[in-house]
């Protein structure tokens, strides 16, 4: 949520869901801009994963709500950092992988991160972008 924005925000319980539900919730929110609740959705499709070859993958699509929020609250370095880790994580799976295409976003991605290391190193505010789909 972009800073100054009320502390309300209503989740579903993702800890009773299961790890498909969870991705497909993460997907849906993420592509309607609730970039913290794909985080949350992702996340807990990580725990799911833990110790099977899907937990970089799922740890890769939380830190990639976690970026966008920065990037919804204006936080460059931010966006930039957890970007990046997402990318490495999920960029190493071949396409689609759990309904994502996954050579399509990150290259759609990899041209935002260059957008979030121009703004971070200019000192500048983050433009406003097109959020890719996934």
């Amino acid at each position: 949520m972009p800073w100054g924005s009320p502390s309300e925000i209503a989740l579903e319980d993702y800890a009773t869901l299961s790890l498909a539900e969870n991705n497909r919730l993460g997907v849906a929110h993420f592509n309607a801009g609730r970039f913290f609740e794909a985080h949350e959705a992702w996340e807990e499709a990580w725990r799911k994963a833990e110790a099977t070859d899907d937990e970089e993958f799922f740890k890769g699509l939380a830190q990639l709500g976690a970026a966008y929020t920065h990037y919804a609250r204006g936080n460059a370095h931010g966006a930039r950092v957890l970007l990046e880790r997402a990318l490495e994580r999920i960029g190493t799976r071949g396409s689609p992988h759990h309904g994502i295409d996954v050579a399509k976003v990150s290259g759609a991605f990899d041209e935002q991160r260059r957008v979030f290391i121009e703004a971070e190193e200019e000192g500048s505010p983050l433009p406003t972008i097109i959020q890719p789909k996934l």
